[in-house]
């Protein structure tokens, strides 16, 4: 069993935060991390590790278990893992149905724009070690012949970047509008990193992005996670990796990394009719560096969001907090500071258990050395 404590529990003004090592330091690549509370109790907690990532082919996803009660998580145990491929970026999913669904990417070609997207299903999960699997299969993704056409308006719909931007942006425009009539091109490439979201309806959203596109989609299933279809893209310059939240009204809010031009802020997006149309992106005041960010809304209806509030480095991990559902939001922790702009805390994953505690698991590298921390916060 691995306890590796980073120290006791730590205060920022009313919030608490104690944090652990699900594993120790070591020098693999481990990244992008994702949590999810079972039935009976338990943690289980999954990443990607290898030496690298798209160009290394030993790449697999892991995964570790606290059980309930416990404060040590298991030894880490293969997940999935595709022979001579590399395996990124898993999310853990359970249903409302308690089916348990591994969502990550297969990476052809060492080439995020050829990722495949692939599933694993359980219903049998609460023994030790791996999840006894009972389905695996490609989700295939077919965005229709609109899907450029709609591109290109959804361009035209951006707000004015500036002089800067104009220069240039007719030629990545055009060039991304190509790409979106290549049956191909649209079709390959949608990746995973955030987790679905349950609508009331039973509707079930899995964000997605694309680094070829550099935009992102949400697809959707009506029927459990058993076929999928996709909405609008949501179309911007460099709006990836979405994290969605649904506010009272229905409206479904996409936060989004910044991967696009200056000022490097956290983006987003609005669906009105259950994540098929989206409206234009824009920026919110929040600095993003260009790295992951995850949102929560509480049983209360307040948000909270972890994110870099950095326009560059990912040395310092920040809890925001939102009691207007995203309109406005303030820092109330600092969750990792380092003076060494080289060091990294990244890619976090925010849940909340049924006893009303939050927890939260992100990527930690302190020179060349890496874990996955998983971390309980008190507010």
């Amino acid at each position: 069993m691995f306890c590796f404590l980073m120290g006791g529990v730590f205060s920022y003004g009313q919030v608490k935060i104690s944090k652990q090592y699900i594993f120790p330091l070591q020098s693999q690549h481990v990244h992008s991390s994702s949590l999810v509370e079972l039935p009976n109790g338990d943690l289980l907690s999954c990443w990607f590790q290898g030496s690298g990532e798209r160009k290394a082919d030993d790449v697999k996803i892991m995964g570790a278990r606290l059980k309930k009660g416990k404060k040590t998580w298991s030894e880490p145990f293969v997940m999935a893992d595709t022979p001579n491929f590399p395996d990124c970026n898993p999310v853990l999913f359970l249903s409302p149905s308690n089916k348990l669904f591994l969502f990550w990417m297969v990476i052809k070609s060492n080439r995020w724009e050829e990722s495949i997207l692939k599933y694993k299903r359980s219903s049998a999960f609460n023994k030790q070690g791996a999840p006894q699997w009972e389905w695996q299969d490609i989700i295939l993704l077919k965005p229709g012949n609109k899907f450029k056409d709609i591109t290109q308006s959804k361009f035209e719909e951006l707000p004015d970047r500036g002089l800067g931007w104009a220069e240039y942006a007719p030629l990545y425009e055009k060039m991304i509008v190509a790409a979106a009539g290549d049956k191909s091109k649209r079709q390959l490439g949608w990746m995973t990193r955030s987790k679905p979201l349950v609508l009331k309806s039973g509707r079930i959203l899995l964000p997605l992005y694309s680094d070829g596109f550099n935009f992102s989609l949400v697809a959707y299933s009506d029927d459990a996670g058993n076929q999928w279809s996709v909405g609008e893209p949501i179309v911007g310059y460099g709006n990836v990796q979405p994290s969605l939240t649904q506010k009272k009204d229905g409206s479904i809010v996409a936060l989004m990394r910044d991967n696009g031009d200056l000022p490097s802020r956290v983006l987003q997006s609005i669906s009105a009719d259950d994540g098929e149309h989206w409206s234009a992106v824009d920026d919110l005041k929040i600095p993003n560096p260009g790295s992951s960010l995850h949102t929560l809304a509480l049983p209360n209806g307040e948000w909270l969001m972890v994110n870099n509030n950095l326009e560059k480095g990912r040395n310092e991990l920040h809890l925001n907090h939102s009691k207007d559902e995203g309109k406005t939001w303030r820092t109330i922790m600092e969750i990792e500071k380092s003076d060494n702009p080289e060091d990294s805390f990244s890619y976090p994953t925010l849940i909340s258990s049924k006893n009303d505690e939050i927890h939260l698991s992100y990527s930690l590298r302190k020179q060349t050395k890496k874990t996955i921390v998983h971390a309980v916060i008190q507010l």
